[in-house]
């Protein structure tokens, strides 16, 4: 079993950064994503990355002001979000796939964060 733990949210006004951190024990083994959710709305993915960090996959929607990457030697991974808008106030979850590859469905992931708050203010 594996236990993510993220940290990084918060508020911030638009326009803003925030860097979200996902830690667990282990994690070089796992490739790994970054999904979100907002009220009311469906879970959905954000980025991707390989286990060694060479392969990553971001949503179409979402490319140019997310940037994921890792540091497998402190078992963490971190999703860097610049230039915030209030459209981005969600969850953020962080989650693990033991098979190889990165991927965008829920259903491919083992192990799920409890989530991360990040609220934009306009």
């Amino acid at each position: 079993q594996v236990q993510l733990v993220e940290s990084g949210g918060g508020l911030v006004q638009a326009g803003g950064s925030l860097r979200l951190s996902c830690a667990a024990s282990g994690l070089s083994r796992y490739a790994m994503g970054w999904f979100r959710q907002a009220p009311g709305k469906e879970r959905e993915f954000v980025v991707g990355i390989s286990r060694t960090g060479v392969s990553r996959y971001y949503a179409d929607s979402l490319k140019g002001r997310f940037t994921i990457s890792r540091d497998n030697a402190k078992n963490s991974v971190y999703l860097q979000i610049d230039s915030l808008k209030p459209e981005d106030t969600a969850v953020y979850y962080c989650a693990a796939r033991l098979r190889l590859g990165v991927s965008s469905r829920i259903d491919e992931y083992d192990y799920w964060g409890q989530g991360t708050q990040v609220t934009v203010s306009s």
